[in-house]
């Protein structure tokens, strides 16, 4: 009896697959699972009595392992490839993060800058306010123009 890929609940993170159910749908063999969970490929879940149990994406893990390999990637170099598309995977939610707050500045200084009164532009050089019944007297040098 063949079994079928999940569709829908249990989420994609939830361990709910026994290993043979596990290695059916992932098309590899049990040995196998363990053998790649030995080497740090994946990492099931656990029930209280310590059998395994796999999530759709530990699943889809495993078809992605099967890929590699069947292609002639050894384990060490499917490793580094999981490794770096984990790594990319973080930079990508990363950059997704800094970009937003980046908007938000942006934004921010928007409506700032929107609610500064406009003030006239002025060549004088910008003098400190000065108190009442003092006075600024302005000159130019002779022969400056």
């Amino acid at each position: 009896m063949a079994v079928r890929p999940p569709q829908g609940p249990p989420g994609e993170e939830e361990a709910v697959y026994v290993i043979s159910v596990a290695a059916q749908l992932s098309g590899l063999h049990p040995q196998t699972l363990r053998t790649y969970e030995r080497v740090g490929l994946i990492t099931p879940g656990r029930t209280g009595g310590g059998g395994r149990r796999y999530s759709y994406r530990d699943i889809e893990r495993l078809r992605e392992i099967a890929r590699l390999t069947a292609s002639g990637i050894g384990i060490e170099g499917v490793k580094r490839i999981l490794d770096l598309e984990n790594a990319v995977t973080a930079l990508r939610a990363r950059n997704a993060e800094l970009v937003a707050e980046l908007e938000a500045t942006r934004e921010a200084l928007r409506q700032a800058a929107a609610a500064r009164p406009v003030v006239p532009r002025s060549n004088l050089p910008a003098l400190p306010t000065t108190a009442v019944g003092q006075s600024v007297v302005v000159w130019r040098r002779p022969g400056v123009k």
